[in-house]
């Protein structure tokens, strides 16, 4: 599928006046969006992407078409993936919920600039070394592999190289003021923690698009396809993170679902390369006659396998156990440590009450292990101490 300049420029500048209206007419001012506004606008932005895909469809043919929903359905859900790490991130720079918009879109910005670039890298790559698609496969493979292991939340360390280096070279506060990056203290201009925050979640967005890259060229290596569905992903995010966040920690499968999607789209590359091959030492440099994989199966098991893993997570006894915890893990912190608002600390109480009425009704395996996690014991006691302290 040929692409004009011209349609390249309209297409960038669209997606940069989207950016831009976010940040006007919804980040600007800091404030806590509704479910009502959170559900309307992520709705909008996932409108806009599939009517886009119905013009690639329409104009350039149901393969392309069915290349960019298999890239963009991909990509999106290797983002939500990436609002776990990010709701940690925010839970541990203890950042207001009023002011994580302008985190979230700054993330979002610098994600699109990072994975620009690296798809400008892959592209050029592919043109001159076919056996990058080898690479690609391996490195998809690898990460399937990872995603498989057992971790915790907290191995997802928002602590990351750049932010070390950031703490060592820049003075900050150790209080917010507001979402400004910048506030007086002692007659002197300092940093806020707000500016760590957005480099820990930049550090996070380069090590994410390393993983995504070589996922959506394993689905189309057309550049437009690859720009566009994953530009698409991207935007709406903030929104979708302020409506699903409740129910992030209930997604207890999503991860073994990404694991399939990667493992089956490395192997994809991995049988593109061979029928490509021209390696010295795999049969000679000659192509190796293998079966490959169409985009349309491709398309069909990566919607198949989300499906599947989300159902099962969103109907898991322990999926509802965990999300529960968790929810009332951070809405406890938020109480303590995080919101100074009285109006804001009585309504995140009440969150509070309502996840511990909750956390009764659950079965006595799962209340059993809840009384033995002493930490969250003792987080939950502080914050009724305070509260009948107030």
């Amino acid at each position: 599928m040929d692409v004009s300049a011209a349609v390249w420029w309209l297409t960038i500048v669209a997606i940069v006046g989207l950016l831009l209206f976010d940040f006007v007419f919804h980040v600007r001012k800091a404030h806590v969006p509704t479910l009502r506004e959170a559900s309307i606008w992520s709705a909008l932005y996932v409108g806009v992407a599939l009517l886009f895909g119905v013009g690639v469809w329409l104009f350039g043919g149901p393969a392309h078409g069915a290349e960019y929903f298999a890239g963009y359905v991909t990509e999106k859900a290797l983002s939500v993936d990436n609002l776990f790490v990010f709701l940690i991130i925010m839970s541990s720079f203890k950042v207001p919920r009023a002011d994580q918009q302008k985190a979230l879109l700054f993330g979002i910005v610098f994600s699109l600039l990072a994975r620009s670039g690296f798809i400008l890298v892959g592209a050029a790559l592919i043109n001159m070394f076919a056996w990058v698609f080898y690479l690609f496969g391996i490195i998809l493979l690898i990460t399937a592999g990872n995603l498989l292991k057992p971790e915790s939340g907290e191995s997802h360390s928002p602590d990351n190289i750049m932010v070390r280096v950031a703490r060592r070279l820049l003075r900050t506060t150790d209080t917010y003021d507001g979402d400004k990056l910048f506030t007086i203290q002692d007659g002197k201009r300092v940093m806020t923690p707000m500016l760590l925050v957005m480099i820990a979640i930049g550090g996070t967005d380069i090590l994410f698009a390393l993983d995504s890259i070589p996922a959506i060229f394993g689905l189309t290596q057309n550049v437009y396809l690859v720009f566009t569905a994953t530009a698409f992903s991207l935007l709406g995010l903030r929104q979708l993170y302020f409506l699903i966040d409740g129910l992030l920690d209930r997604l207890i499968y999503l991860t073994y679902g990404l694991a399939i999607i990667l493992g089956f789209i490395g192997v994809k590359l991995i049988l593109h390369a061979l029928h490509e091959n021209n390696v010295p030492f795999i049969n000679d440099g000659e192509p190796v006659k293998v079966m490959e994989i169409s985009t349309g199966l491709s398309l069909l098991v990566i919607i198949g396998v989300l499906l599947v893993t989300v159902i099962a997570s969103l109907t898991s006894a322990k999926g509802r156990a965990q999300n529960t915890v968790s929810a009332a893990r951070r809405h406890a912190q938020e109480y303590l440590d995080v919101e100074h608002d009285p109006e804001v600390r009585e309504e995140i109480f009440g969150k509070l009450l309502a996840e511990e009425a909750q956390l009764r009704k659950l079965p006595e395996k799962y209340r059993r292990r809840i009384r033995e996690e002493d930490k969250l014991m003792a987080l939950l006691r502080r914050a009724h101490e305070e509260h009948d302290r107030t």
